[in-house]
C-alpha cells in the first residue's frame, strides 16, 4: 500500500490544489484532491488484464473549481433537495438559495465541492480531510465540523467515512456524488451497465422532483432491480432516466445496498452503507467534456449517492438528518470492487 501526495495546480485564487494518489499492492489506483475532497480517478482490475479508470472526472483544476457536474463531489451541507428552498427548525424559518426552480439542490451557493478543503490526515492507505462550515453558511443554522476519510484496502474497496459535529441543531445530509462508468469513464452509455438493488420501495416525485410523500413498493413498476437487470431495460419508462431515491432497511447497519456490473469490462461494484438511502441518477442531459479530451452525454455515468430521502425535513415519519450540538453525523459508505 502506498501514497503520493503532488500538486493538481493553482486555483483562480492563487492557491494550490494537491492531488493524493493511494494505490494498493493489486493495481487499484485511487486519486483524491483536496479542491473539494473529490474523487478524481478510480483504476481496478477488470477481467482482461486491464486497469480502466471507472470515475468520470476533469483532467486538473479548472474543471474542479466550476464543476458544474458534480464529478467526485462530496455534496453538503443538504445533498439532494429541499422543496421551496427553506424549512423551519425549532420555530425559526430558514431560506436557502433556489438553484433548482423554487428549490434548492445540494445547497449553496459556495457548493462545498468546490472549496479547498484541509488534508488533516494522510496514511499509507488513507486520507482525511476537513471543512469548516461556519454559522449561516449557505443559509443553514450553526457551524458544521466536517471531516471525511478516504481509506483505500487490499480487498479493492474504497471506503468514505463522514463525520461531522455542529454547534447547533441543523440539517446535515452528506454524500459523495462520484459518477460511475465501470466499462471506463470514456467508454460512452452505461444503460447496458446490470443493477441489483436491495429495496422494496422508492419515493415517487412531482414534475419537479420533489418527494410526494409517498412510500411505494417498486413491485411491477421501472424501478424494481430486485432482480438485476440492465439500466436501460425500462429507462423509456422514466421521463429523464432515473433521479431516484430507493429506501434502505439497514437500520443504520453496514449492509450492501447495490451491486453494479460492467457488461464489457466484467468489472463488479458493490456499494456497501449504513445510510437510510440510495439515490440513483442516471444523469439524463449530461453535455461536458471531461478527462482525457472525452465528452461525456446522456447516460455516460451513474451516481449511486447514499443519503437521506430529498426533503425529508418537511416529512416528519421519514428519518431526519437533524442533528443537536454536539451530535454528529456519521455514516460510511463502502465501494467494493470486484471482477463479476
Amino acid at each position: 500500500m502506498s501514497l503520493r501526495t503532488s500538486v493538481f495546480g493553482v486555483t483562480e485564487s492563487g492557491h494550490e490544489a494537491h492531488l493524493f494518489t493511494l494505490e494498493n499492492s493489486h493495481g487499484m489506483r485511487v486519486e483524491l484532491t483536496d479542491l473539494g475532497a473529490c474523487v478524481v480517478s478510480v483504476r481496478v482490475p477488470d477481467a482482461h488484464g486491464g486497469r480502466p479508470d471507472v470515475c468520470l472526472g476533469y483532467d486538473g483544476v479548472r474543471g474542479y473549481e466550476h464543476n458544474s457536474a458534480d464529478f467526485g463531489a462530496i455534496v453538503g451541507r443538504c445533498a439532494n433537495r429541499i422543496a421551496g428552498a427553506s424549512f423551519e427548525l425549532s420555530g425559526t424559518t430558514y431560506r436557502l438559495a433556489a438553484n433548482e426552480g423554487p428549490n434548492s439542490l445540494h445547497s449553496g451557493p459556495h457548493l462545498y465541492f468546490e472549496r479547498l478543503w484541509k488534508a488533516t490526515g494522510t496514511t499509507d492507505d488513507s486520507v482525511a480531510f476537513n471543512l469548516l462550515s461556519r454559522r449561516g453558511d449557505q443559509g443553514f443554522p450553526g457551524a458544521v465540523d466536517v471531516n471525511v476519510t478516504y481509506t483505500l484496502t487490499e480487498e479493492n474497496q474504497l471506503g468514505i467515512r463522514y463525520e461531522a459535529t455542529p454547534d447547533d441543531t441543523t440539517i446535515i445530509n452528506l454524500t459523495c456524488h462520484a459518477y460511475w462508468n465501470l466499462n471506463g469513464h470514456a467508454s460512452g452509455s452505461v444503460l447496458g451497465h446490470e443493477l441489483q438493488i436491495e429495496s422494496t420501495h422508492y419515493t415517487p416525485v412531482d414534475e419537479h422532483h420533489i418527494p410526494t410523500g409517498d412510500v411505494l413498493p417498486v413491485a411491477s413498476t421501472p424501478y424494481d432491480f430486485m432482480t438485476p437487470k440492465d439500466l436501460g431495460d425500462d429507462i423509456a419508462l422514466v421521463p429523464g432516466g432515473y433521479d431516484t431515491n430507493f429506501v434502505l432497511q439497514n437500520e443504520e447497519r453496514l449492509e450492501r445496498a447495490c451491486t453494479l456490473v460492467g457488461e464489457r469490462s466484467g468489472i463488479a461494484m458493490d456499494v456497501i452503507t449504513d445510510s437510510p438511502a440510495l439515490q440513483v441518477y442516471t444523469a439524463g442531459g449530461l453535455d461536458c467534456m471531461g478527462k482525457d479530451g472525452c465528452h461525456y452525454g446522456d447516460h455516460c455515468g451513474v451516481a449511486l449517492e447514499t443519503q437521506f430521502y430529498p426533503d425529508a425535513i418537511h416529512h416528519k415519519a421519514w428519518p431526519q438528518p437533524v442533528y443537536d450540538a454536539g451530535h454528529a453525523f456519521r455514516f460510511t459508505t463502502v465501494f467494493a470492487f470486484r471482477t463479476a
